[in-house]
């Protein structure tokens, strides 16, 4: 039998040894992420950063209008896509608010609805009315997958032409629940002058009825649109797609569906197989020699141009869509789009990938917090020796320790510039909860990944959408 004083022991060993791990692996991120807050600092030092304004009375201007700010003429038809699956509370407010905000004639809204999802069909035929609307009904049951239904609305988008005989300028992928702002289009549509795909950022809206779940989104993206994209995207590598607000030049997604066909011609631009099929379009793009631009614009009142989004505001749906994110970009991703690239973007993938090992890490910090005081309890009362702390040791916990701080002191400076000193003094409380989410969501992800390699078939793992509210829609 086991004595009390051998678990102590065993206890203290297992302590010293995940302290030692753990410090050396904060160690290696912390080097990692102060390099890209480097090369960050150094561009706007240098002025590559300013985010763009538009100028005071620029939206009246002609050559604005001319260039499809509200309601001109754009460069070519608009092909907008919204796949929909079990989307009927927030997809008509979504189809409703588009059409809206962008009253271009030029514009063309393709909702993609399945056969057996008569509810999100019903909702989108409210909008019947507009003839810029093109509903398009999968001939197959859903849910597949996004990446399947965008590749039925770009089947939908050929025969289109095939009857007209003209040919669209640009296709811009949305998601069901997003809110656009009325310079967008008209924002991208100049900006494929320049870059075959064009991506604009994502606004995560603040939800009173969710300060802490909806809330950490807001902080993760504040940072990492407005450091780590900028970054990446100096360095010229390709720029994942957050499968919103991304136009792609009609050339550019042609190339795409050309690798993407099969033996027959079947197929499409958009991988039917993969789980974040916008990632990997966007690494795909810059592997076949296209040019890819992300779009930092504030607008005359100074909101940033970009598309709004309520992200979930319960745990479990949180939980659901960081795991599918984590298991497409991380696991999956390793498989299908391997490490073939350019310095920079081996340098962009390994942390893309790097989830499952950083919440590993994060797993056993915390594991600490609660292992270290018990011990030092112990220790008090002589159950557990008391051992001399290497120096090197303590040298890495006190760099880890202000590696830990400036990493907080970021978080909160990125959400409050983007959404006021009370988001961001919130962003450091909610630290804690976005690790244990990431924490979750790894180990579900994992489970999902070798669940995926028995069966060799993936779903669309769908994450119930937020609806809209009212004021928001209006706004």
């Amino acid at each position: 039998m086991i004595s009390l004083s051998t678990v102590w022991l065993w206890l203290d060993m297992l302590q010293r040894e995940l302290l030692l791990f753990a410090a050396v692996w904060l160690a290696i991120g912390a080097c990692e992420e102060w390099g890209i807050d480097a090369l960050w600092a150094w561009l706007r030092a240098t002025g590559r950063t300013r985010t763009a304004h538009l100028p005071q009375g620029w939206a009246a201007r002609a050559d604005w209008h001319a260039r499809g700010a509200r309601g001109g003429a754009l460069r070519g038809v608009a092909a907008v896509f919204v796949p929909a699956w079990a989307e009927a509370p927030v997809v008509a407010t979504m189809v409703e608010h588009c059409l809206a905000a962008w009253p271009h004639a030029d514009l063309r809204l393709y909702v993609g609805c399945y056969r057996n999802d008569p509810e999100t069909l019903a909702a989108v035929m409210r909008s019947a009315h507009d003839p810029r609307l093109r509903i398009v009904v999968h001939d197959r049951d859903g849910p597949t997958t996004k990446a399947d239904c965008l590749n039925r609305l770009y089947a939908a988008l050929l025969a289109d032409e095939a009857r007209s005989g003209a040919r669209v300028r640009s296709v811009i992928v949305h998601d069901a629940a997003d809110m656009v702002h009325p310079g967008a289009l008209g924002l991208l549509d100049a900006a494929l002058d320049h870059a075959d795909f064009v991506a604009l950022p994502v606004r995560p809206e603040p939800q009173p009825g969710s300060r802490w779940i909806a809330g950490h989104y807001c902080d993760e993206f504040a940072e990492y649109q407005a450091k780590t994209m900028v970054v990446r995207g100096w360095l010229g590598g390709g720029l994942p797609a957050a499968g919103v607000g991304c136009a792609i030049a009609r050339p550019a997604i042609a190339a795409m569906a050309a690798l993407g066909a099969d033996a027959a011609g079947r197929g499409g631009p958009f991988a039917a197989d993969s789980l974040t099929e916008n990632y990997e379009f966007g690494l795909a793009l810059a592997e076949i020699g296209c040019t890819s631009r992300f779009l930092l614009v504030r607008d005359e009142a100074g909101q940033l141009i970009a598309t709004r989004k309520f992200f979930p505001a319960r745990l479990d749906a949180a939980l659901r869509q960081k795991t599918r994110w984590m298991h497409g970009i991380a696991l999956q991703g390793w498989d299908r789009m391997g490490w073939r690239a350019s310095l920079p973007d081996l340098w962009m993938r390994l942390r893309d990938r790097r989830g499952p090992m950083v919440a590993m890490v994060l797993a056993v910090v915390y594991a600490l917090l609660v292992l270290t005081p018990i011990l030092s309890l112990a220790r008090s009362h002589g159950l557990v020796p008391v051992h001399r702390r290497d120096p090197a040791v303590t040298a890495l916990l006190v760099f880890d320790g202000v590696a830990i701080a400036w990493r907080m002191a970021l978080c909160a400076l990125f959400t409050a510039r983007e959404y006021g000193l009370a988001e961001g003094l919130r962003a450091i409380v909610r630290i804690p909860l976005r690790h244990a989410i990431a924490i979750v969501a790894a180990r579900r992800a994992v489970t999902a990944y070798l669940a995926t390699l028995n069966t060799g078939t993936v779903t669309w793992d769908h994450t119930a959408h937020c609806a809209v509210p009212a004021q928001a829609a209006i706004a």
